[in-house]
């Protein structure tokens, strides 16, 4: 049987914070509706009391006319209610079948029954389009395959209400395609979906209904066709945002800042060329796997490299260590910002003492004046947050990203590496990132940006180096610089049109 759940004025607080202002509204059963709204909307938190991870301080929901609540999400899964995490929910040293089963576990009298595990676990691989062995450990997958076994887990349980938040962000079109043919057979056989994702093409291509949440608070709900993405944003950010991105400026015609020949990394990398001038910002696209963020490891020390050389400001850098690349001026910001790019557990103040002021240079700056430079920088790059002392996992996904970009910028570096810079961030802060990323151009810096987001790509870089296999396929700009020329040249159709 179909679920159709119901809001009923519910409000969340976390201490003295309300994030959830008595939220209101009804999903019907057997729909795909499309959640929207910024970071820090609220989105998350209220799938999170529907799905028994947190319980509401106040209101209630009810599904099917009747009012629950949920102590846990073992609870909500018996009833069919499944939340698939935007930030992975695996344990890194267990096997796929281990966590695809794990609190659920399938036994034979005393002992576990892996082999009946490994079986099942097989078959949702196998609907999600995962090849590789139920027992690989999940530590040894890349991050669109962890996506993967997040999707294959909530399949297993029998999901009559599904969320899924932001389950494309690390896929490959190939796989998302096979997610939506999964999507539309779970709404056939009456499964309700609720699909939070900041592509608004992809919620204007499988949705419904959309559901637009802003600060806390439902705004409206309307149908998705004859809502256009336009309109869609507009209502998420509660302003006109036609100008998402910032007018290119001309590249300077200066020598290289960074320039890169023969580069190969075993196994992800082959003879790979490239250079990016002071002042431009370039791109890199191309299927997941195409080994782009590999390359980029490979060139800063933090894998193995075969053969290459790299030139910065015209003399030869030796880049054996990621020390060695912020000696040399190089800031690379991973694409996985949680365990990566920032201390999730500490507070804003120790990410971010290194940015605003030296320790060593002064030993005995007064507080005061500690908490004004953390401010400033607050204030530098648009980091939402109401206190200095929050903790970084509390902010939402641009305000992480933003944070991770403000502690990454402390060395001052002369060449910039974006991996998946806008990744799980909402429209609005997404181009808060574009226009900053023009102004550490502008400042005369090398900017190089790795993307899956072709429109991305394009509305924001000078040129695009695209990938595919290891390889260069091509270098496109201007006129050339299209989703359909990206696409060909990343699939490997190029030479065949």
């Amino acid at each position: 049987m179909s679920l159709a759940v119901e809001f009923r004025s519910v409000v969340k607080r976390f201490g003295p914070v309300e994030v959830l202002h008595g939220v209101s509204f009804r999903i019907e059963p057997g729909r795909v509706v499309g959640l929207l709204g910024e970071n820090g909307a609220g989105k998350s938190t209220l799938v999170k009391i529907l799905s028994g991870y947190e319980q509401a301080t106040g209101g209630d929901f009810t599904i099917n006319s009747t009012p629950h609540s949920f102590a846990s999400s073992r609870e909500a899964e018996h009833e069919g209610v499944v939340l698939i995490h935007q930030e992975f929910n695996l344990a890194e040293h267990l096997t796929i079948a281990e966590n695809i089963f794990l609190g659920h576990e399938r036994v034979k009298g005393w002992l576990l029954d892996d082999e009946a595990m490994n079986a099942a676990a097989r078959e949702a691989m196998q609907q999600v389009g995962l090849t590789v062995s139920p027992a690989t450990r999940v530590r040894d997958l890349i991050v669109a395959e962890k996506q993967l076994v997040e999707i294959a887990k909530a399949l297993s349980r029998n999901a009559r209400l599904l969320v899924m938040d932001e389950p494309t962000a690390t896929l490959t079109p190939s796989e998302t395609e096979r997610l939506f043919a999964l999507i539309g057979q779970l709404k056939a056989r009456g499964v309700t979906i609720v699909y939070i994702s900041h592509k608004l093409d992809e919620v204007e291509r499988i949705t419904d209904e959309l559901v637009i949440m802003r600060d806390g608070s439902f705004v409206t709900a309307v149908p998705t066709r004859g809502t256009s993405r336009q309109q869609m944003a507009n209502l998420m950010v509660g302003r006109d945002v036609s100008d998402m991105y910032p007018v290119k400026d001309p590249v300077p015609n200066a020598a290289p800042l960074l320039k890169v020949s023969g580069f190969s990394v075993p196994g992800w990398a082959e003879d790979v060329s490239f250079d990016v001038r002071p002042g431009e910002i370039l791109g890199f696209a191309g299927l997941v796997g195409a080994g782009r963020t590999e390359l980029f490891e490979g060139l800063l020390g933090l894998r193995p490299r075969r053969a290459g050389r790299v030139e910065i400001d015209g003399h030869e850098a030796v880049l054996d260590t990621p020390r060695d690349g912020v000696r040399h001026g190089i800031a690379y910001l991973s694409e996985d910002r949680k365990g990566k790019g920032l201390h999730v557990t500490l507070g804003l103040r120790e990410n971010l003492t290194l940015v605003a002021l030296d320790r060593y240079a002064h030993p005995l700056l007064d507080p005061a004046a500690e908490r004004r430079a953390l401010r400033d920088k607050v204030a530098e790059f648009g980091i939402r947050t109401g206190d200095l002392e929050n903790r970084a996992a509390s902010l939402s996904g641009g305000n992480q990203q933003k944070l991770a970009l403000a502690k990454f910028l402390h060395v001052d570096p002369k060449i910039i590496v974006l991996d998946e810079p806008t990744r799980g961030v909402d429209v609005g802060a997404k181009r808060d990132i574009y226009f900053l990323v023009q102004r550490l151009a502008r400042e005369g810096r090398a900017v190089i940006v790795i993307s899956s987001e072709l429109v991305e790509l394009i509305g924001l870089c000078h040129r695009v180096v695209v990938m595919r296999a290891g390889r260069v396929q091509g270098t496109l700009a201007g006129d050339r610089l299209t989703e359909e020329e990206l696409i060909a040249h990343a699939t490997g159709t190029h030479d065949h049109r």
